[in-house]
């Protein structure tokens, strides 16, 4: 595995669709974030292949984050799925975009996404990072700046057994997947 834009892109289309079609940018990362803790505890791997850091507003996705800046010339399917960031906030592409289109998500991971939702969707922006500076084990504090969140710590946080074997285990099989896929 590697990333998948389109996937991580499907994933906020998702929480856009329970907040009415647009979500606030600080918020979604928050929950994708979440639902890749989630999963992580549930299933021993995240939603999302990428990188995660520790940044003033609390834990985010790395690629996820800088796509939904912008950061990016080729999409890799994003633009099906979410109109450009406008100010503070990323809306649903078309009216086109529905539960029934978002193929890259399985029936399991979907699920964690409504359970995230769930707990987290009444929450605003500013409270969801509040609440992640006070109950994220694996956020630290980068004074200003960001610092990377090590998958092993996430592992350990969420309570799985043998954090650092687990996650050499996990990023030497997706290094083996995303070599495999470019063949």
């Amino acid at each position: 595995m590697s990333y998948d834009p389109r996937k991580a892109a499907q994933t906020i289309a998702f929480f856009a669709m329970k907040e009415g079609g647009a979500i606030n940018v600080l918020k979604v990362i928050k929950l994708v974030y979440l639902a890749d803790r989630e999963s992580l505890r549930l299933r021993g791997h995240p939603i999302q292949d990428e990188g995660r850091v520790s940044m003033p507003h609390g834990p985010v996705n790395s690629l996820t984050l800088d796509y939904l800046n912008g950061f990016y010339r080729d999409d890799g399917g994003w633009s099906q799925f979410l109109r450009d960031r406008a100010n503070n906030d990323v809306g649903l592409a078309s009216q086109e975009v529905t539960p029934d289109s978002l193929d890259e998500l399985s029936k399991r991971e979907i699920g964690i996404l409504e359970n995230v939702w769930a707990e987290f969707g009444h929450m605003d922006r500013f409270d969801l990072a509040d609440w992640t500076h006070d109950n994220i084990a694996e956020w630290e504090d980068p004074n200003g700046s960001s610092r990377r969140i090590p998958l092993d710590r996430m592992m350990a946080a969420v309570g799985l057994d043998k954090p650092i074997e687990r996650a050499r285990e996990l990023e030497s099989l997706n290094q083996a997947t995303s070599f495999l896929a470019s063949l």
